[in-house]
């Protein structure tokens, strides 16, 4: 099904787990996802996150697929094959964390490990039709997590249920303490945002099945911090993977997309943090007056894998999901489906370092909902 890049065998566990190909497992080449870095050194060491899973009652059992360098949003990878979408095969499988959504999708593995910089635990998470948390930035270590020079990326869990979402947060963090069961409902704030009225309509049947209200507000910042989250990502990748744009080994899609990213200056950057720190505190502040904030995952349903090779025509997919990793706030996708049977996700937003709380959130209106 091209979910695996390499069978791997690391701990004797009850929970089997997955690990995303830009995670180092030691003795195992880590690729992320490119002809490029297939003729590299094995990794000398494991991620820290990689020691815990082996640390808890857990069993490695491969490495998964994704986007090239993890550097796209559709999941197609013309290097190891595109991970095919268990549940809506016709359907992208969402990157760049492709391979460890549709592994979990696929039910071969209790829980999955993705990275997300600008989406890319939510959106294949929304579109494999499974749970995908990102959890608050700087929460789970990154220590031989690639590219290692990022400011914005997140190493997150990918489940077929919030309490694996939780199970397995409680492995990779050890701050993490699950929250007590919620006893009332939580008060919700519902994002206006931009998204096909058929994924509106689908979030707002379920928030209704659900007996739940979410009072309409409003972000100034948000289409200007999902832009500041691109510069900030462009530089960044240019950094850390430009010199690979020489080799010749790149597929065409992320090879033109870090020769654009070159022409990221520092200013931009500069004036992105600025965009940073205030919206930043503008989401801050509707979280002094909310538990959390739903708005959709995607802004429309995914497209075909045929419809979906230039990756830059589709990168407005992650117009909801790149503004909180400028943000830092923890994130979660929870996955719907419309009347028609297509993959839809609600993203619940929660304060700073209230990952636990998320949690709860989540498992409230999705219990409420059944």
């Amino acid at each position: 099904m091209n979910i695996i890049v390499q069978e791997v065998q690391k701990g004797t566990g009850a929970l089997k787990v997955m690990v995303k190909d830009s995670i180092d497992i030691q003795g195992i080449k880590t690729m992320v996802g490119s002809k490029a870095l297939m003729h590299g050194q094995a990794a000398t060491a494991n991620a820290d996150v990689v020691d815990r899973i082996l640390a808890g009652d857990c069993q490695i059992i491969a490495k998964t697929n994704l986007h090239e360098l993890a550097f796209g949003i559709t999941g197609i990878n013309q290097v190891f094959g595109t991970a095919i979408n268990p549940k809506y095969p016709e359907l992208i499988p969402g990157g760049s964390s492709s391979g460890s959504a549709a592994a979990v999708a696929a039910g071969l593995a209790d829980f999955t490990l993705g990275t997300d910089t600008g989406g890319s635990i939510r959106m294949p998470a929304a579109c494999c039709g499974v749970y995908g948390l990102k959890p608050t930035f700087g929460r789970i270590s990154r220590q031989g997590v690639h590219p290692a020079g990022s400011s914005l990326d997140c190493v997150g869990p990918f489940a077929n249920s919030v309490e694996m979402i939780e199970s397995a947060m409680q492995i990779i963090d050890p701050t993490f303490h699950m929250h007590i069961e919620l006893a009332q409902a939580p008060k919700l704030a519902w994002l206006n945002i931009a998204a096909d009225s058929v994924i509106i309509d689908t979030i707002q049947s379920y928030l209704a099945q659900a007996s739940l209200t979410a009072s309409p507000v409003a972000v100034e910042g948000f289409d200007v911090a999902f832009e500041a989250g691109m510069q900030i990502i462009n530089y960044e990748n240019w950094q850390a993977y430009g010199e690979l744009t020489q080799t010749g080994l790149l597929g065409a899609d992320v090879n033109g997309r870090l020769l654009k990213a070159a022409q990221t200056t520092l200013a931009q950057v500069k004036q992105a943090e600025q965009v940073k720190a205030h919206f930043a505190a503008e989401i801050d502040a509707l979280l002094a007056q909310y538990d959390a904030l739903i708005l959709p995952t995607l802004p429309q349903l995914p497209p075909k894998v045929i419809d979906a090779e230039n990756t830059v025509a589709f990168l407005n997919l992650t117009g909801l999901v790149r503004p909180f990793n400028l943000s830092g706030h923890p994130a979660i996708s929870v996955p719907l489906e419309t009347e028609q049977g297509l993959p839809v996700g609600l993203q619940i937003v929660a304060k700073w370092n209230a990952d636990e709380y998320l949690c709860a959130i989540a498992k409230y209106i999705v219990k409420a909902a059944q």
